[in-house]
């Protein structure tokens, strides 16, 4: 699954548009390295999103092309 979706539908982040833009500012690293928003996600990756000042960093747990905001965090895990 693409990163920019994956993104979205775990609600890391709220809309696609949003996602590829912090994709292409460079603020999304796979694994430690700068990501694109086509980059491909796996589970057991590790994903860093860049908000201001805060990090956010996951482990993917799942991934899936469409989920129910309930089961939303089961997708990741906090690192």
């Amino acid at each position: 699954m693409r990163l920019d979706k994956y993104l979205k539908v775990s609600r890391l982040i709220k809309r696609r548009t949003v996602a590829n833009d912090a994709c292409d500012a460079g603020r999304v690293l796979i694994n430690d390295k700068p990501a694109k928003a086509s980059t491909n996600v796996k589970v057991g990756d590790i994903i860093e999103i860049g908000f201001g000042s805060k990090a956010v960093r996951v482990e993917v747990l799942d991934v899936q092309e469409t989920t129910r905001k309930d089961d939303a965090k089961e997708l990741y895990k906090y690192l």
